[in-house]
């Protein structure tokens, strides 16, 4: 029998019976702070030359929507989460039809030296995008996730556990970072391999995507054992019901707390203003984030809620 991964403290993940309390309306009605905010996450074109060229120092982060990025730096190009689908999930059911498009074409990508993903739901690995990128591309995955792509013919995904890295060249090194959260591609593969976030090393410069992830002790402890980091990529949105969510994703507020746990000089918000996956208004994230982070006295600039096709130069 394959292993089932777990968070390793206690954690309330939802099950199917929590999906239908939601969906049928079997739960407290939620009461938006910012009603009216229904807009999408604000968006930029990219140009073929914005995308390949290497940064003279340090790292290009670009923001791709929803948890999407292109990092560039040390003569490589890796991608994080791609989803380049008009939809992210197994149906095109239109309330998961993407609400803003990619910044740029696939096809205007420049070559990718990996892809990372932080673990296997369709909103996160997007095998219509893997296919287009190709088998044979190098992939980064959690633990327990390797024999899975291998069946469906990528035949170079490499596995790590949490805190194992791998140089994916040299001088540039992946670490895989915890996470609380949960995996499925289906109703019969639930958790049968691991989540995760991922820390890249290299020029002297961290980056750290935290996957999707909620609140969780493991923040902390990513900053005491990788940082200084210098970049994070950190979800605001998809948190209501917060019943159903908290254990899976971050309201602006934690993600404050996570920014401010893990150590981070600079952050982007992710995970919001893409794809509508829950219930909060559209466009509540970024208003939410700029009140906590008033009340924590976090200056603005160091967490910013970007436009779709943003990017961030990171120098040591």
């Amino acid at each position: 029998m394959p292993e089932r991964f777990t968070n390793p403290w206690p954690t309330h993940v939802p099950g199917f019976r929590d999906v239908l309390r939601w969906k049928l309306g079997f739960s407290e009605k939620i009461v938006p702070q910012f009603p009216n905010a229904d807009d999408h996450a604000p968006w930029l074109a990219l140009a073929r030359e914005q995308l390949h060229g290497m940064p003279s120092a340090g790292w290009r982060v670009t923001w791709l929507g929803h948890a999407s990025f292109l990092l560039s730096g040390c003569g490589v190009h890796l991608l994080i989460d791609p989803i380049f689908s008009e939809f992210c999930g197994p149906l095109r059911l239109l309330g998961l039809r993407r609400k803003i498009p990619t910044p740029c074409r696939l096809d205007d990508l420049p070559p990718i030296t990996a892809v990372l993903l932080t673990h296997t739901h369709y909103d996160h690995c997007d095998l219509p995008t893997l296919h287009a990128l190709g088998k044979d591309t190098p992939l980064i995955v959690p633990e327990g996730h390797a024999e899975w792509f291998a069946g469906i013919g990528f035949v170079r995904a490499r596995p790590l556990p949490w805190w194992q890295s791998v140089d994916i060249v040299p001088g540039v090194s992946v670490t895989a970072t915890p996470a609380q959260h949960f995996t499925a591609r289906s109703l019969a593969d639930r958790n049968r391999g691991h989540w995760c976030g991922w820390c890249v090393a290299g020029a002297g410069v961290k980056l750290w995507h935290s996957g999707d992830s909620g609140y969780c002790p493991a923040f902390g402890e990513i900053g005491s054992r990788l940082g200084p980091l210098d970049f994070g990529m950190i979800g605001i949105g998809a948190y209501q019901p917060n019943w159903f969510m908290r254990p899976l994703h971050m309201t602006p507020g934690e993600a404050v707390r996570a920014f401010q746990d893990s150590g981070c000089r600079h952050a982007a918000a992710m995970h919001w203003g893409t794809f509508q996956l829950s219930d909060e208004p559209f466009g509540e994230p970024p208003l939410l984030l700029a009140r906590e982070l008033l009340a924590s006295g976090v200056a603005p600039e160091r967490f910013e809620a970007g436009h779709v096709g943003q990017q961030w130069n990171v120098e040591d």
